[in-house]
């Protein structure tokens, strides 16, 4: 085709510009329509049937009045929950998911020892645990489900001032020490987490990775879209941002958004193993 594609980037709050970011720079000709469900934020406390309820019931409306080439959900909640329910609606429509960066934090990881930074939800779903048994079978493997970090980052991107001593609680149940051992991979399994990926490392108590799966999913999100749309046939991009309750974005993230649409640097993402 000879027009860009339109990508909707879905996910529960402003956590996944950090994804949206590595999509820019893997297909900056694209239509991109970045909608966050602040009527729904944030998941993590939700039971499973209200997630999925809301899910369904908003991108029911972005779909049908955006009639996207490819939607990706920049959510590892919504991912592990929801992708076979959107890919039963919409059976003709691609769908990316963002799941748990395991098997490249296993890959990588010289101690076996890594950790995985999530929600709740995220972390006592049954697919997480399918993820370590079927990748990480040979390390130590410290699973945490954070009941706040999420709201933390949320409002740290809002410009809220933060307690980095109620940032570095949340994730002290990540470092681990065994044998003259100690963590050396952490996996990032929420889209919020990479906002703090800066106090993360000035609050770390021993250098270590941590493994974001934008890129991985923006490599992805190209090679679904190659076929249809192979990359470099147009000129340009578009964006958009939509909140599901209709809310104005304010002027501080109306300029964080344009900073992050103009930004062509390259990523400096560590983890460049093939998911």
């Amino acid at each position: 085709m000879d027009r860009s594609p339109k990508i909707l980037v879905f996910d529960s709050g402003l956590g996944g510009l950090t994804v949206f970011r590595a999509l820019l720079r893997q297909r900056p000709d694209a239509e991109f329509l970045y909608a966050a469900d602040d009527l729904g934020f944030p998941y993590g406390p939700k039971s499973e049937a209200e997630v999925v309820s809301l899910v369904m019931s908003a991108m029911e409306k972005l779909i049908a009045e955006n009639a996207p080439d490819c939607v990706v959900i920049a959510c590892n909640t919504a991912s592990t929950l929801l992708l076979p329910h959107l890919r039963a609606r919409w059976p003709q429509t691609p769908f990316v998911g963002t799941v748990p960066a395991i098997k490249p934090a296993a890959e990588l990881s010289q101690s076996r020892m890594i950790s995985i930074l999530a929600t709740p939800g995220t972390a006592a779903r049954d697919y997480t645990l399918d993820l370590i048994e079927k990748f990480a079978g040979h390390c130590d493997v410290a699973l945490v489900g954070s009941k706040n970090l999420a709201g933390l980052a949320e409002g740290f991107f809002h410009g809220e001032a933060i307690s980095e001593e109620q940032v570095a609680a949340e994730i002290a149940p990540c470092f681990v020490e065994k044998n003259g051992r100690r963590t050396d991979s952490i996996v990032l399994a929420c889209t919020h987490y990479p906002l703090l990926l800066e106090i993360f490392d000035r609050i770390a108590p021993w250098p270590l990775r941590w493994i974001d799966p934008a890129p991985a999913i923006a490599r992805r999100m190209d090679h679904v879209l190659s076929a249809r749309f192979p990359a470099g046939r147009t000129n340009g991009r578009s964006f958009s941002f939509h909140f599901t309750s209709g809310a104005t974005p304010t002027p501080k993230l109306l300029t964080t958004l344009e900073l992050l649409r103009r930004d062509d640097r390259k990523s400096t993402e560590v983890d460049r193993a093939a998911m």
